[in-house]
């Protein structure tokens, strides 16, 4: 639970921030060089304090303000100069996947902390109905009993469903990346969502639905899962460098780190846009099941050919 004290004691480092931004305006140049410094330093220790407010139920509103600060922030911290386009090219058709294979491991891991989650909740749902009514509320188990989707009212309000579930999507993203300086943050978080896909998979296949949830996850799922894997295994770097150092200073590594792992992040944004427009104008509509999960086998073949195929030099000698 966050307490007061400690929310009192990082307060003043939000507010240094806020003034900041403020003082930057819609761009850098006002800065010193030493308040640029400040401003990463500042940015990235209140994605830390956002991590450990997700975790507390009871601290939404000071999650929804460090949440809006980071956003306000993150422009100037990553955007301080305006991006050549042929570097955002450079940029997704190379480094992006190379750093994506070289971090791959741990990308792995955080997919199977999720699976292991997600596993031990539906034979504990499945087992024990009341587990699942526990977790997921009467409303929801009214709504899953009756044979319905929950999902049927995003079809009423698609524009505005759609921008919630991109940040929303964004949102859990970032947090997963951000508790990596908590070391167990990452694990925890996959853990949790895991499980909760888990109960909710348990819950519609006992109800009869499992047609209906997996064809209405399908097409956004294919784009929207992976890039929450990719941020967990984003987030455990950090961890790593935290904890393994090797041969660099902690703080070397941690920097080193850091750096790869913004970069993950960075590389995830265009999936999730995708994934929350898919989710908010074609997952939740009448469509046959069919074409829903013909589009997620397609997404995400076209997501492993280009994370698995870009970028890849032939060796020499080779006749590659």
């Amino acid at each position: 639970m966050v307490s007061i004290q400690w929310t009192e004691k990082r307060r003043p480092h939000w507010e240094h921030l806020e003034q900041l931004v403020r003082g930057a305006g819609h761009g850098v140049a006002g800065l010193k060089h030493a308040e640029l410094q400040e401003l990463g330093l500042l940015y990235r220790q209140t994605a830390s304090d956002l991590s450990v407010a997700l975790q507390d139920s009871s601290s939404g509103q000071l999650a929804a303000y460090l949440n809006q600060l980071l956003g306000r922030s993150h422009q100037l911290v990553y955007m301080g100069r305006r991006p050549k386009t042929s570097g955002l090219v450079s940029f997704y058709l190379e480094t992006y996947p190379r750093i994506f294979r070289e971090t791959l491991p741990l990308t792995m891991l955080g997919t199977a902390v999720f699976l292991l989650g997600m596993l031990a909740a539906w034979a504990v749902t499945a087992h024990d109905p009341a587990f699942a009514h526990r977790v997921l509320g009467p409303k929801m188990m009214d709504t899953i009993e009756q044979r319905r989707m929950w999902t049927d009212s995003i079809v009423a309000m698609q524009p505005v469903a759609a921008s919630q579930i991109t940040t929303n999507n964004l949102t859990v993203t970032f947090a997963t990346f951000a508790s990596g300086i908590t070391v167990i943050g990452p694990f925890y978080m996959m853990l949790m969502n895991g499980m909760l896909i888990g109960v909710i998979g348990a819950a519609t296949w006992k109800a009869g639905m499992a047609l209906s949830l997996w064809s209405f996850v399908a097409g956004h799922g294919s784009l929207e899962l992976p890039a929450i894997f990719i941020a967990a295994g984003a987030g455990l770097d950090i961890a790593r460098g935290l904890v393994f150092p090797g041969l660099l200073t902690r703080k070397a590594s941690l920097a080193a780190a850091g750096s790869r792992a913004s970069k993950l992040i960075l590389g995830t944004i265009p999936m999730l846009l995708v994934a929350g427009t898919i989710e908010g104008f074609f997952s939740p509509t009448a469509v046959p099941a069919a074409m829903k999960f013909t589009l997620g086998g397609l997404l995400f073949t076209g997501l492993c050919a280009y994370l698995w195929g870009a970028a890849r030099k032939p060796i020499a000698g080779s006749g590659l």
